[in-house]
């Protein structure tokens, strides 16, 4: 790989438009099952997973924030919007000034109907496209990939602190 020129090589380029159009596709078509259905959009989708695999269905806003990656602010609306559905519910937490967020009844029905059909969709999309045989390796390239980011955030480019990385 050549450090010194700005663009990517044909290889890189080939290869980066080729996950752009998977993460894209991918993603719209499992999200739009999703919706179609159980009602449930991609983000709503996330958050019930996230809450069904914490202990007691439950999880600090904070801490569901940062497994989400998700800005405050999103993550106010998104749950306000989970909460009017009665997905789930906020219940206040002695001694934090984040309250707890909570699987209901009904969002633990949810993510119990829709996560077989969910996870045989992602095993027909993406498991079927990368195959058994290759799933050690995507993982591994997946991994490098998070691992290089997070080595350039902590050496190079706090984003909280820095506008041009």
């Amino acid at each position: 790989m050549d450090d010194e020129s700005p663009w990517l090589t044909d290889e890189q380029q080939s290869a980066w438009r080729a996950y752009i159009e998977v993460r894209q596709r991918l993603d719209t078509h499992l999200y739009r099952h999703l919706q179609r259905d159980f009602g449930l959009s991609g983000s709503d989708y996330e958050i019930l997973v996230n809450l069904s695999e914490a202990p007691e269905g439950r999880m600090r806003a904070f801490a569901l924030g940062e497994m989400t990656r998700w800005e405050k602010s999103r993550m106010s609306h998104h749950i306000k919007r989970m909460e009017q559905r009665g997905l789930v519910r906020r219940e206040a937490c002695a001694g934090s000034r984040f309250p707890d967020i909570v699987l209901t009844e009904a969002g633990w029905d949810a993510i119990k109907t829709a996560a077989p059909k969910h996870a045989a969709n992602v095993r027909a999309f993406f498991g079927v496209g990368v195959g058994d045989e290759r799933l050690d390796v995507f993982e591994a390239a997946c991994k490098g990939i998070v691992a290089a980011i997070d080595e350039h955030e902590r050496i190079n480019c706090p984003l909280e602190n820095a506008e041009d990385c």
